[in-house]
């Protein structure tokens, strides 16, 4: 990667994750109280009863309360775990059992179904920094996400979840960066 286009990554995480640092508890509650309705309208659109999902970090717009509600309601959910290979394993999550993985990221605990398991899901949401207008989905630099993406045959519906402002009309972007389909802000669902 060039040192600029690395640079100018480098400094949009940083602000973004301040960005994220400084929102106030009342703004995160009502953040998280629209995204789960939206990702529950997500999930009825696409008619998905079986997703692929991930366990949301504290800095991150919270999905957990919607994870909790697909999980009562029947809906299988695959949650991710990280390898050392740079490739993800799934695991079939109940959204509460976990353990701090890789690079201190939550992680389900369970049965590893492998790479492939991901294969036979309805929907997927991932997590983003930032995406831009035309679906370009720029994660927080570790490449799990786009080898994911980039590695499925047939590809469901993907969604990223981001606050308001990381929806940009442009993000650095490099040859194995993978588009998504739309995203889920707290103001909304945007097909892309």
């Amino acid at each position: 990667m060039p040192d600029d286009l690395a640079n100018r990554k480098r400094a949009l995480r940083a602000e973004l994750r301040e960005r994220r640092r400084i929102m106030t508890s009342s703004e995160r509650e009502k953040a998280t109280e629209l995204l789960t309705a939206h990702l529950s309208e997500l999930v009825t659109r696409f008619d998905a009863r079986y997703l692929a999902a991930y366990l949301s970090t504290p800095d991150e717009p919270n999905i957990r309360p919607w994870l909790n509600a697909a999980h009562e309601a029947g809906i299988r959910v695959l949650l991710p775990v990280s390898r050392d290979d740079g490739l993800l394993d799934w695991v079939l999550g109940d959204g509460e059992t976990e353990r701090e993985g890789q690079f201190g990221v939550p992680e389900a605990v369970g049965e590893v179904l492998g790479p492939i398991a991901i294969n036979d899901v309805d929907l997927i949401v991932v997590p983003a920094a930032s995406v831009d207008r035309s679906g370009i989905r720029m994660g927080w630099g570790r490449g799990y996400y786009d080898r994911m993406l980039g590695s499925m045959e047939q590809c469901p519906p993907v969604y990223a979840v981001v606050f308001d402002n990381e929806l940009v009309d442009s993000v650095p972007t490099e040859v194995h960066d993978k588009p998504v389909d739309g995203v889920v802000t707290p103001s909304g669902i945007i097909d892309l």
